[in-house]
């Protein structure tokens, strides 16, 4: 039985709690709101006792806030089925690590209240970047049905909107996904200003290809989760916290590029197109020597680079960069902020051939291709191959 089906059942058992239960709609920190002095450890006691399930997830619920720990460790277990009486002990256990124990005295009454129209579970995050350089978009507002509202969107401020997805639950649930996501090793998020992350959402939009169309989802909600195109973004807010920085290709962000931490951030064609090129020039039936195959691909790369990395791509690619400075910063990491930032400047000061950074981001992705072209090509004694060296015409291999 879900929790709401559960609370309704609990109204029928205790009618005398029925004006806080069902006025919550199965909210659980409005339902704690609502309950007077005692009846939260009745009515959670109830629960564990008649639908374990039902009882596992309003503690849940209730433990990671103060009133609701008060309300756990005043449950009482004496009459408790053993399964329950081992779930709330869990609990117990718990708070009392966190230095929680059984309060000496009854708890405070709690007065009946509407939550506030300003409420603290409104707030927003970031991610860090995909490969595509795309970043997940985190917004919590109130619901007025009670709880929560989250919505997670996944948006590129050079490629548009790509999804949209909206969750309701109750606010505690929605303060562990946010915990969840922070700690997510390949693109953690990290708080951010609500406002900054709808100025993002907007620049997005406002790029959304053609071909494309805006999700279904964000259309309907839409009015929710974008802001001022004008405004702020959090890569533009960093630069503004740290000021203009030099231009520069530290060697540690090259170590993180190398290990595919960071980019390509480049459209997708332009590598097929390079990999395909690179994968030409290792099957071609001309052998030159190592020194002019490796010119050749130098050349496609340098190309390859231009395209990529060059003129209004430049610009993306650096806004890329200080995006990933705000997400360094965020955890703490202020050293590696100010260098993403000058790496970030040097996309805006340097051409493509000036920038060892543009070079690495594009290399990665194609390290397998380049290894391969770089080895020496195999003997094949039953095709004609074309010889070139530099100073003679091609003509047939001879034995």
């Amino acid at each position: 039985m879900s929790l709401a089906s559960a609370l309704e059942a609990a109204a029928e058992a205790m009618p005398e709690l029925e004006d806080a239960i069902r006025p919550a709609n199965g909210d659980p920190e409005r339902l704690l709101e609502g309950l007077a002095d005692g009846d939260a450890p009745r009515l959670l006691a109830w629960l564990l006792a008649h639908d374990l399930e039902a009882g596992e997830d309003l503690l849940g619920e209730w433990i990671d806030s103060d009133s609701g720990a008060a309300a756990v460790l005043a449950t009482p277990e004496g009459e408790l089925p053993k399964p329950a009486r081992k779930t709330l002990r869990r609990a117990l256990h718990h708070l009392r690590g966190r230095g929680l124990s059984a309060p000496t005295t009854a708890p405070a009454p709690t007065v009946a209240r509407l939550p506030s129209v300003k409420d603290d579970i409104e707030t927003a995050a970031v991610s860090g970047l995909d490969p595509l350089g795309a970043c997940l978009a985190y917004l919590v507002e109130r619901n007025p049905s009670g709880g929560a509202r989250l919505f997670e969107l996944a948006v590129s401020e050079a490629r548009g909107v790509f999804d949209t997805r909206v969750y309701s639950a109750g606010r505690s649930k929605v303060r562990g996904f946010l915990r969840e996501v922070a700690g997510r090793g390949d693109t953690p998020a990290v708080a951010a200003d609500g406002a900054a992350v709808r100025s993002l959402i907007a620049r997005a939009e406002a790029v959304q290809p053609e071909d494309r169309p805006l999700p279904k989802e964000f259309r309907e909600w839409r009015s929710h989760v974008v802001g001022d195109p004008e405004g702020s973004t959090p890569a533009e807010q960093i630069a503004t916290e740290f000021g203009a920085a030099e231009p520069a290709a530290p060697a540690a962000i090259l170590v993180r590029i190398g290990a595919g931490l960071l980019g390509p951030w480049t459209p997708g064609e332009v590598l097929q197109e390079t990999a395909e090129k690179i994968r030409e020039l290792g099957e071609s039936r001309i052998v030159v020597s190592p020194a002019q195959r490796q010119a050749q691909a130098d050349e496609i790369l340098a190309g390859a680079a231009a395209e990529a990395y060059g003129g209004e791509n430049a610009r993306a690619t650096a806004g890329c960069f200080r995006h990933s400075a705000y997400v360094s910063w965020k955890r703490g990491d202020e050293g590696e902020a100010r260098e993403l930032l000058a790496a970030a400047a040097l996309f805006e000061s340097k051409e493509p051939a000036d920038n060892p950074l543009a070079r690495a981001l594009l290399e990665r992705p194609l390290a397998g291709l380049l290894e391969q072209l770089s080895a020496e090509p195999p003997p094949d004694a039953g095709e004609e191959k074309l010889i070139v060296t530099p100073g003679e015409t091609p003509g047939p291999a001879t034995g």
